[in-house]
């Protein structure tokens, strides 16, 4: 279990997260008790801590927060412990602490994960569709039918999937598809016992249908793999893939402009090959010649390898509870797989071994067949596709709101000529290869935000936020919505780039309040009456080293130059814009961040970044080895 400084120094530095709350917490309200649930149910997570007696402070740039105390700490304990075991559908046994910071006392509780027989955990005065919620990320998240049903069976209760259908039999299957199970069950393994039995014994082994008093009834798993048109039409008919061509980078709008849809509705074993197909002769390929050939070869845009793993997870975790079609939609600049349901694995888990499987019927006979790996390596294998290519990174977004999970595939080599041309015009910005990546695929979709932010180059939330917020303080992206629901869109500024952004000519402000390049050394800007000279405090070295930056210096010898003053002696990022005739927002969020991330300097205050009397100073030396 962490003590409150590590909790402290963690919320300080990473914000709240999906192991850590912070809340003002006088009362133990309807927000305590939803992170309660969240943290009792999260999987995997082990838990999570409240802090209570610690207020956020919105308009700070980094983490910012501070310890207002709690002026009832023992009766703010004991509600804690009273409500935690009465409000759920199952106690709640928290542990609880007190502890006293600059005489304030701050409440501390770890709310453990619950045993998976137990869960959902949810508030009995709303009822478990409206009371049971989950951690996602830093937010208390509603569960969706799916979360609840996942997390149900802990308990042993069966997937939907097996779901008998009641009015089915065996002539509902088609033989054609058990057919291409058999082929290419064989091709996977030719010793495969199960290609032995009859096709009823098969269908009963695979979980496709289900004998209720001696006659076989399909299940909803066995019409969607092995199912005849006209079945799954009768039974399922929204359970379709729709392949949708659209003119253009956006959705058709108007209903007057009209778009190609072919929409494929069959047993998943044969719709699948007709998507990929489908797909693959359609999207826009280039060519490459072989080494050792003379005959050209055609290659898609999107590598069939990541085409194939997108289509195949959206049919293997799309939730059927949805009566929705999945959606693989081509536009001029990217392609978009759009499958109904959630991810059941947390943002920050996307990509890592193991799967979390919402069908697992469906699952296993798409593993048999070699469509799938239930590893949990799908969106492993689609991001080095990508990557071998040279192609920008996909992004994955899974939305709660609208229970959907999105693939989008740009087709777009990363950094193209054009791409560099157009880059050149913010250069003076120092942007690093992450943030133009982002800045591509602002261009491209048209919005980020910080879960695509994280997919593009595999960061972590906090590096994203970051990176975003410089974006958006350098006016090359305009902030929407808040909170989780945070998004960015281009600006005027980065469309369409004047001739003095071409130039590398900035508007940042002096402390003068005069627009001035860049790069201007001190010598050649006005001293603001009534304050110091910092110059003039300097060391010649240092006196000149600041001179020598010129009038467009490098971000590198940017960072060399404040490294030498801050080896000198602390310096506050004020000072710093004095000295070096800068922006003091632009010092912080373009240079000064990023030489925190990279280890170059230090707070002086490093327990509270907000101290307002923060300075930056260069790490000590570490000792030689052997002396």
């Amino acid at each position: 279990m962490l003590t409150f400084d590590e909790l402290w120094k963690r919320l300080c530095d990473l914000d709240e997260s999906v192991q850590v709350e912070a809340k003002a917490g006088e009362q133990i309200g309807p927000s305590i008790l939803e992170t309660i649930s969240a943290f009792s149910n999260e999987p995997g997570r082990g838990g999570g801590y409240l802090l209570l007696g610690v207020k956020s402070l919105e308009d700070g740039l980094f983490a910012n927060y501070e310890i207002v105390g709690v002026p009832d700490a023992g009766q703010v304990e004991a509600d804690l412990a009273t409500k935690s075991c009465d409000q759920f559908n199952k106690p709640v046994r928290p542990s609880i602490w007190v502890e006293v910071r600059d005489g304030k006392r701050i409440v501390v509780a770890f709310i453990p994960e619950a045993d998976s027989a137990d869960k959902p955990i949810y508030i009995k005065s709303r009822g478990m569709h409206k009371g049971a919620y989950r951690r996602i990320g830093s937010t208390d998240q509603r569960c969706t039918d799916d979360d609840i049903h996942v997390l149900y069976q802990g308990r042993g209760t069966k997937p939907l999937e097996e779901t008998i259908v009641t009015d089915g039999d065996l002539s509902d299957f088609d033989p054609a598809a058990i057919l291409a199970y058999r082929n290419t069950r064989e091709r996977a393994n030719k010793d495969a016992l199960e290609l032995k039995y009859s096709d009823e014994d098969l269908l009963y082994s695979l979980g496709a249908i289900s004998r209720v008093n001696g006659t076989a009834r399909p299940t909803l798993a066995g019409i969607i793999l092995f199912g005849k048109q006209p079945s799954i039409r009768r039974h399922y008919p929204a359970m379709r893939v729709d392949y949708i061509r659209v003119q253009g980078r956006e959705w058709v709008k108007s209903p007057d402009e009209r778009f190609d849809s072919v929409d494929m509705l069959g047993p998943l074993l044969l719709t699948i090959p007709r998507a990929i197909t489908a797909v693959l002769d359609d999207i826009p390929k280039s060519f490459r010649l072989p080494a050792n050939s003379f005959q050209r070869e055609d290659v898609p845009l999107v590598p069939q390898t990541a085409l194939r793993e997108a289509i195949v997870n959206s049919v293997m975790h799309r939730s059927y509870r949805l009566n929705q079609p999945i959606q693989i939609i081509r536009y001029s600049n990217r392609l978009e797989v759009r499958n109904p349901g959630v991810s059941l694995v947390p943002d920050d888990r996307l990509g890592d071994p193991g799967s979390q499987q919402r069908n697992p019927r469906i699952a296993a006979v798409l593993h048999d067949t070699g469509f799938a790996e239930t590893k949990g390596s799908g969106i492993r294998a689609i991001r080095e596709a990508m990557q071998q290519a040279n192609l920008s990174l996909p992004t994955f977004e899974s939305d709660r709101d609208k229970d959907s999970f999105v693939v989008t595939f740009l087709f777009h080599h990363f950094l193209s000529k054009d791409d560099v041309e157009w880059l050149g015009n913010f250069q003076h910005l120092g942007l690093t290869e992450d943030e133009q990546r982002a800045l591509v695929y602002v261009r491209e979709v048209g919005a980020i935000n910080n879960a695509a932010y994280r997919d593009l180059n595999r960061v972590e939330t906090l590096v994203a936020s970051s990176h975003l917020r410089r974006l958006r303080d350098s006016s090359l992206l305009e902030q929407h919505g808040k909170g989780s629901a945070t998004f960015y869109k281009p600006t005027a500024r980065l469309m369409e780039p004047t001739s003095n952004e071409a130039a590398g000519i900035t508007q940042e402000l002096n402390p003068s309040g005069l627009p001035v390049s860049e790069g201007l050394s001190p010598s050649d800007l006005p001293i603001p009456q009534g304050l110091p000279t910092a110059l003039q405090a300097l060391p010649e070295s240092l006196q000149q080293a600041v001179a020598s930056l010129g009038k467009r210096a490098q971000p590198g010898r940017l960072r060399d130059v404040i490294t030498q003053l801050c080896t000198w002696k602390p310096q506050s990022a004020e000072q710093l814009a004095e000295i070096l005739s800068r922006n003091k927002h632009y010092i912080a969020t373009h240079v000064l961040s990023g030489m925190l991330q990279d280890g170059l300097l230090i707070y002086v205050h490093p327990e509270q970044p907000a101290h307002p009397q923060q300075a930056y100073t260069v790490p000590p030396k570490k000792p030689l080895s052997g002396h």
